[in-house]
């Protein structure tokens, strides 16, 4: 008989259950107290401290697993053809950067201090190569935008893109200070966004109303 003493073994079902157990706990507290423990996590999970340690040896081990798997999240829920709505993607370059402002929004407005803590925190650089598929479209819009002459032409595209994500990211950090409904959240990001695009605010507020359920989803 061939031997199996090769064969990698599957991770027992209960390490794995208490990873994801200890992940979500992570999720969970960190977003309302971002200098939580990590004793206070394995109590949020359920665990000892001891099972924690079993699974991320200390706590940048942690944050760097939660900030991967979020940008994989995002990178999914807003990259055409991952986890869009299939047959709605946009064409015009400004509804199309309006759909990608009003579809971060909504990964992110559940978990915005732990969204903000991964974009601007120590595991920043690691989380924008993980981001560099959603970044590179992003780009790709912005030059269509720029090249059809519907965006701004005096900055650069490259640049552009990159103003654009900051964009964004100061609309988080604002709602991390002050109280923002999930919907007006939703608006100024694509109001920011578009704006730094070289769009008015009434062309900007008129984009976007467009926006379908199906394209903000």
């Amino acid at each position: 008989m061939p031997s199996t003493a090769s064969r990698p073994r599957a991770p027992r079902r209960d390490a794995t259950e208490n990873r994801e157990s200890l992940l979500l706990a992570a999720g969970t507290l960190l977003n309302r107290d971002p200098n939580a423990s990590l004793e206070a996590v394995a109590a949020e999970a359920g665990l000892s401290r001891r099972a924690l340690y079993g699974h991320f040896a200390n706590r940048d081990d942690l944050l760097r697993e939660l900030a991967l798997r979020g940008a994989a999240r995002i990178n999914a829920a807003l990259l055409p053809g991952a986890g869009a709505v299939p047959g709605a993607e946009p064409t015009d370059p400004a509804l199309q950067l309006a759909t990608v402002g009003a579809r971060l929004w909504n990964e992110v407005d559940h978990v915005r201090t732990m969204a903000l803590i991964t974009v601007r925190g120590p595991q920043a650089l690691l989380v924008g190569d993980a981001l560099l598929p959603l970044r590179e479209h992003v780009r790709g819009i912005v030059e269509r935008g720029i090249a059809d002459g519907s965006f701004r032409d005096d900055i650069d595209a490259h640049t552009l893109a990159h103003l654009i994500e900051s964009a964004a990211i100061s609309v988080l950090d604002e709602s991390t200070r002050h109280e923002i409904s999930t919907a007006e959240g939703r608006r100024l990001v694509v109001l920011s966004v578009l704006a730094l695009a070289g769009f008015g605010h009434a062309e900007a507020t008129t984009i976007l109303t467009t926006l379908t359920p199906e394209e903000e989803r």
